[in-house]
């Protein structure tokens, strides 16, 4: 696939919807996760993680070396997100009370 940047840009936005993109249009899903309950547990609890981890995995060597930094940066990617919705939640709730 000739367009991994492109698919690493629009995953900043939207990583399911890039999930999604993956999953119609390539195999790189199929190839990173071995199951569909793990690629789907990914969409659900951690996309950004997810994404980078099917970037980074080769079917030869798995991922390796800066790869394991793109996947740790996915995993703050998503404590980031969850806990500024968490944040975001409770403001909106405190000013509607």
């Amino acid at each position: 696939m000739g367009c991994g940047c492109l698919i690493v840009l629009m995953a900043g936005v939207s990583p399911r919807f890039v999930m999604a993109f993956l999953w119609i249009f390539t195999d790189r899903l199929s190839i990173a996760f071995n199951s569909f309950f793990m690629g789907f547990a990914g969409f659900l609890l951690m996309p950004f993680t997810s994404v980078l981890y099917a970037m980074a995995y080769s079917p030869v060597t798995e991922v390796q070396g800066f790869g394991w930094v793109l996947v740790g940066f996915g995993v703050l990617l998503d404590f980031g997100a969850w806990g500024a919705s968490g944040r975001e939640a409770r403001s909106r709730y405190a000013t509607a009370a």
